[in-house]
């Protein structure tokens, strides 16, 4: 039998999918039963979802379940932008799993839920020590397997979640070399989006095409292998990850413009918890605030990683 105050809660990404319990209550919901799945190892979702029901403990069986996704929501329908395969379906996973309601939220989405319950130990700041100000609008960029943005949108005393696909927004270089790039990425990819270079596989496009522009040898390596010889101190790596967090900067900098972010932006993502140090001491900062005319507002906007894994989950949590 259904237990009523639990919710099935679920975070599927391009790479892993994490499913969790949350007890629903008067407090913040509480997250139990996290599991981290590998999407490759299942076919479907139904597959996935019905793997971790079966692991649960007898009078543990949730009533409804809110999935948060990376890519769009439409109609109770989303496939995921970066992994093949999966196609979500509200109904379909309902009748699979027996649960009385599905519902699939945008996983960004899920993260802009979770600003009103995250707590300054979840956070780090980068560049100027203030919090974000959820009383305010707060918006939210992140590079993991994909790019995702979103927002949490507040009017006075109304906040409403604000569900997009920017990160397929258009590259805009600021420099010489980032004209380079753009023209090196265009002969490969024609039309050249920050999610072409502001996630693991845009690392590895970013890295890749720095070598061309300086003559170097282009050669196959993964996003990993990136990360591992920046933190090692290599060179070619460490200057693929300053120009990463530059370009990742003015982006922010840019969404935090357009979403009218006054409480600040939450950077979230698989990439940036395990290189924070070298994004603390980057130029992340200096390319969010330059903002011509508008710099004095983005100034005033604090920039903070989140770092607490699952923080989708609470979101999730919310979501129905």
């Amino acid at each position: 039998m259904a237990d009523e105050s639990l919710r099935l809660v679920g975070d599927i990404g391009g790479t892993n999918a994490r499913f969790a319990l949350a007890r629903i209550g008067n407090g913040p919901p509480v997250i139990e039963q996290v599991a981290y799945l590998a999407v490759a190892d299942f076919s479907t979702a139904e597959a996935a979802m019905t793997h971790y029901l079966a692991t649960l403990p007898a009078g543990r069986t949730p009533h409804d379940a809110v999935l948060a996704v990376a890519g769009p929501v439409v109609h109770g329908v989303a496939d995921l932008t970066n992994a093949k395969g999966w196609h979500l379906n509200e109904v379909a996973l309902a009748e699979a799993s027996g649960l009385a309601r599905v519902r699939l939220i945008n996983d960004f989405a899920a993260l802009s839920l979770s600003v009103p319950v995250l707590h300054p130990a979840d956070l780090r700041p980068i560049g100027p020590g203030n919090l974000i100000d959820p009383k305010q609008t707060v918006s939210l960029i992140g590079p993991g397997t994909g790019t995702g943005v979103g927002a949490r949108v507040v009017d006075g005393s109304v906040a409403t979640i604000l569900v997009c696909e920017g990160g397929h927004i258009a590259f805009a270089p600021t420099d010489a070399i980032e004209m380079e790039l753009l023209r090196a990425l265009m002969l490969r990819f024609g039309r050249v989006s920050l999610e072409r270079l502001l996630c693991g596989q845009g690392l590895v496009n970013l890295h890749q095409a720095l070598a061309q522009i300086e003559d170097r040898t282009v050669t196959e390596i993964t996003p990993s292998a990136i990360t591992d010889a920046a933190l090692a101190g290599e060179e070619m790596a460490l200057a693929t990850l300053h120009r990463f967090f530059a370009i990742l900067g003015s982006a922010a900098g840019d969404i935090a413009l357009a979403h009218g972010a006054l409480g600040g932006v939450l950077l979230a993502g698989g990439i940036l918890p395990r290189v924070a140090d070298l994004l603390a001491a980057s130029g992340f900062r200096a390319r969010f605030e330059d903002k011509g005319r508008m710099s004095k507002l983005t100034r005033a906007m604090p920039t903070n990683l989140i770092v607490t894994e699952g923080v989708a989950l609470l979101g999730a949590a919310g979501g129905i």
